[in-house]
């Protein structure tokens, strides 16, 4: 719902609507005397979008099996959104009642000059209009950065790392330092960080890593998710070969130790359990095996400023246009449009099996 009418200045700048039935607010447009009705990120099928993730930059300083081609080519700089650009459209997203952000990439700690939008958005944090700001990274650039993402506000990050076994890990991120990630770390625990280890699984490649991992996260104090390997990506080989569900990865695991549900939550998607007598919380993320997508509360924005509605599907809107060539009307009507093209599921599964469904976008241009 969008609307835009006159409203006596007296009323102030936002006015929340009393009626619990009422699901948006008042915002002051450009004119002093003219005001627009936001609705929330309510979708079709009735689930709250409060969750934003930012693809800062396609770039990456890794090359990962799961997530691109080892000659990979990136936008040019002139199609990024400008770090103003992307403040903008968060106050937008915030005005439709967004509540968290996280950062992805690429690698996000590459892009120059980051913790310009690190301290901004840092600041919608400490004034309340967002409860939560987190990063994902590949810790090649942590051990520099963790004291700004603690000063912004930042309470978690999400650090990828597929093995501990060095050689294993430079084979599988082509260029990553199994130490230098490490001090990543240490460092952000240091800094009073919580870190959790995002884990994929890979078929005969990562398998034998899960219970030193396990491991080492209890022994640090570190949450451990893994993730099931997703159909996307043109140029991506081997998708079946690498393909193995997490009932069958984490079946070592099961077999010393005892897995107990819980009931803690976070922004994104795992189902989180209990490994004990380990002490070990762990999160489980099952794309393929076991659907979560009606639970979705996500919307991620790329780096050339479109809007994807699911990361499994094509169907999106441009807010860099609107943004360059419109107004500010226009992106706020083009974000309740997005919300009637977000599918019900993904169809991952049927691509897959299917290659010639796969789509050609690459993790790193979506953000994870």
């Amino acid at each position: 719902m969008f609307a835009t009418v006159a409203w006596p200045r007296q009323f102030g700048a936002q006015i929340e609507l009393a009626h619990p039935r009422d699901r948006g607010c008042w915002i002051k447009l450009s004119s002093t005397r003219f005001y627009a009705y936001i609705a929330k990120m309510i979708d079709g099928f009735g689930r709250n979008i409060d969750y934003l993730r930012i693809s800062v930059t396609d770039r990456c300083n890794f090359r990962c099996t799961y997530c691109m081609p080892e000659q990979q080519s990136f936008l040019p700089h002139r199609d990024l959104l400008t770090y103003d650009e992307i403040l903008v459209l968060v106050g937008r997203f915030i005005a439709h009642g967004i509540r968290k952000i996280r950062l992805t990439g690429g690698e996000p700690l590459v892009r120059r000059d980051i913790h310009i939008l690190i301290d901004a958005l840092g600041q919608h944090v400490c004034n309340g209009a967002l409860d939560e700001l987190t990063m994902t990274t590949n810790g090649s650039r942590l051990e520099q950065f963790a004291p700004l993402l603690a000063s912004a506000g930042m309470k978690r990050i999400n650090v990828s790392l597929d093995t501990l076994d060095a050689e294993a890990c430079s084979r599988i991120s082509r260029g990553g330092d199994l130490d230098t990630i490490l001090a990543g770390i240490h460092a952000a625990r240091a800094h009073g960080l919580d870190v959790k280890i995002n884990m994929v699984a890979l078929k005969q490649q990562n398998e034998d890593a899960l219970l030193p991992m396990a491991h080492f996260c209890a022994e640090h104090g570190l949450d451990l998710t893994l993730i099931e390997t997703m159909p996307l990506g043109a140029g991506v080989t081997e998708r079946e070969e690498s393909y193995i569900s997490l009932d069958d990865f984490t079946a070592p695991l099961r077999a010393q130790y005892a897995l107990h549900p819980l009931a803690h939550k976070s922004a994104g998607p795992a189902r989180y359990w209990r490994v004990e007598p380990l002490g070990l919380r762990l999160g489980l993320i099952t794309p393929m095996s076991h659907n979560f997508c009606d639970q979705c509360n996500r919307i991620r924005l790329t780096t050339d400023g479109k809007i994807y509605m699911c990361l499994g599907s094509e169907l999106h809107v441009d807010l860099r246009k609107a943004l360059r060539e419109d107004s500010l009307t226009d992106v706020d009507y083009l974000l309740q449009r997005a919300l009637r093209l977000k599918p019900q599921r993904h169809e991952f599964e049927t691509q897959l099996a299917q290659p010639d469904l796969r789509l050609a976008r690459h993790m790193n241009a979506t953000g994870g």
